[in-house]
């Protein structure tokens, strides 16, 4: 018995090679095929890649992680030293997160509703982050907030140099996440609020930032994320201070040097941790959104 799907592919082949087939109508049959014929190769090479470069790793960091079984990762996961570099991390990068949520909002909206001179290479030092070493960020920023700072700012060893260097790694991922929906945004909508008699905040507070949420909440959920396990741009300004300016990157370098690659592991796993379940919160947020629009449109 021949299947619906075998017969609706050998209608539509047939239909497309009739005389009186229409182009577009070639084009999609055609594009169909292809489709098909593609999608097992493409799922089955998706697969073998992030295996070999994500979940291969993973598991092994997993294993490793749990080499002493439940009650010796939770030990070396609960072990003061590592409590207090992973609470530093997580307040820092939170504290991080949401001041790059005004401050990139801000510098995408100068970026998109201003011009001024100098404006395009502003725009490409907001890319610099993610092309440079991280280990720089750190050095140029010792040199400006270090012990010898020209500027009369010392930084270095302290809560606030861990907060400048995380800011200036993260800043990009709210920026470029809120500077699309800004030149997409319907400006008409805007300029009836204000002839309506709606001030400047009650129009970004009421019309703007509604249309704005979901990216803001995207970009500062993916820098929390990436100011977790954060290591180069903190390495030097930080101090490496246990309990005071360590950070969770930080105290598993020093695991591993000490010979604790348990320890390391753990510690590892719960940064691992914490990162999946902001990526997932913003994945669970983001469809609800989109479902939200949807609805509305």
């Amino acid at each position: 018995m021949t299947a619906p799907s075998e017969t609706l592919e050998r209608r539509e082949a047939a239909d497309a090679a009739s005389p009186s087939a229409k182009p577009a109508q070639r084009q999609r049959t055609a594009r169909r095929r292809w489709s098909a014929g593609i999608q097992p190769l493409g799922v089955g090479v998706a697969t073998l890649w992030l295996s070999v470069i994500v979940l291969l790793p993973l598991a092994a960091l997993t294993v490793a992680a749990f080499e002493d079984g439940w009650a010796g990762f939770w030990e070396a996961v609960t072990a003061p030293a590592a409590m207090a570099s992973l609470r530093i991390t997580v307040l820092v990068s939170a504290l991080v997160a949401g001041l790059n949520a005004v401050m990139g909002t801000l510098i995408a909206w100068v970026l998109v509703r201003d011009t001024f001179p100098g404006q395009r290479v502003v725009n490409a030092l907001i890319d610099l982050p993610f092309a440079l070493p991280t280990i720089v960020a750190s050095i140029v920023l010792l040199s400006l907030y270090g012990p010898s700072s020209p500027i009369g700012v010392q930084l270095n060893a302290t809560t606030w140099g861990l907060v400048v260097a995380l800011a200036f790694v993260t800043l990009p991922f709210v920026v470029r996440s809120v500077q699309p929906v800004l030149i997409e945004a319907d400006r008409e909508v805007e300029e009836a609020a204000a002839s309506l008699g709606a001030s400047s905040w009650t129009t970004f507070r009421r019309v703007v930032l509604p249309t704005l949420g979901p990216a803001i909440a995207s970009g500062t959920g993916l820098a929390f994320a990436r100011a977790i396990g954060e290591y180069g741009s903190v390495v030097l300004i930080g101090g490496n201070i246990p309990r005071e300016t360590q950070v969770a990157s930080q105290y598993i370098q020093q695991q591993i040097e000490i010979d604790r690659p348990v320890n390391a592991a753990a510690v590892s796993v719960a940064l691992l941790l914490i990162a999946f379940a902001t990526l997932f919160v913003l994945r669970v947020l983001s469809s609800r959104a989109q479902r939200r629009e949807e609805r509305a449109a």
